[in-house]
């Protein structure tokens, strides 16, 4: 599973009216692991930059005149994130500079590109309702030290949001299982009334419970995450349901 955390710094607010990106960084993790392999642009937006939006990313048109314009660096930009799911925070923000510099060039928007787009301040809402969940304030609940961190830069951005979001969703690791080299049934094949309703060629697993000593890890981990969240995590907010109710619950219905 390839993703990419992406990043980018821009001239001002609103691309609608002419603000263009000044820099544009990626992370790339695979199989959420850092991969080391990671992009970086700034680009010549072709004019000045707000100065409320100056005083937080600090790079002058005089830094940036020297630096190549959005045209010529799309192709790598896209050629990068082909196929990859990207993580942003507050995707709508950095997509909608994307897109508004892919029109100019006659391309798709973004999403024509890439894989899924996560965004991840819409799942820090979802875990931390009613509380601040900016970058900085994900760092800091998650005890991640962002203290070099005196300016916005789309390059650092990244690289610490690639933590919050391992930090963030850690144990929700899809279950991968390997049939490679197992058959797939032909068309004929009998299956069994509860596979037919799966996808082709999926098997029944066995069920096998938790011992005693995975249990006491499971809640160990779980009290790692209330520590590191200073709060009750969102696995022990849902209520469990037992065997037994859930099933009498369906048999009512």
């Amino acid at each position: 599973m390839r993703q990419l955390i992406l990043d980018t710094e821009t001239t001002g607010l609103n691309a609608r009216s002419g603000d263009r990106i000044i820099e544009i960084g990626c992370v790339e993790l695979l199989n959420r692991r850092l991969t080391g392999n990671n992009l970086h642009f700034y680009v010549n937006p072709e004019r000045d930059s707000d100065p409320g939006a100056l005083a937080v990313h600090g790079l002058t048109t005089e830094f940036l005149s020297d630096k190549p314009k959005f045209a010529e660096i799309a192709d790598e930009l896209l050629a990068f994130i082909r196929g990859a799911d990207l993580i942003i925070h507050n995707a709508p923000f950095d997509i909608g500079f994307i897109d508004a510099e892919l029109a100019r060039l006659g391309q798709p928007p973004l999403a024509g590109h890439c894989g899924e787009i996560i965004d991840t301040l819409v799942q820090a809402k979802q875990i931390f309702p009613g509380k601040r969940n900016s970058l900085d304030a994900l760092c800091d609940r998650f005890g991640i030290s962002n203290a070099h961190r005196t300016l916005h830069g789309a390059l650092l951005d990244s690289e610490l949001l690639a933590e919050v979001y391992l930090a963030m969703t850690r144990g929700q690791e899809s279950l991968v299982i390997d049939t490679l080299g197992e058959p797939a049934p032909g068309p004929d094949a009998h299956l069994p009334a509860e596979a037919s309703m799966q996808l082709p060629g999926a098997f029944d697993l066995p069920v096998i419970a938790a011992t005693d000593e995975e249990l006491a890890a499971h809640q160990a981990v779980l009290d790692d995450l209330d520590k590191a969240i200073k709060g009750t995590s969102v696995w022990r907010a849902v209520p469990v349901v037992a065997p037994d109710a859930a099933s009498a619950g369906t048999q009512s219905a």
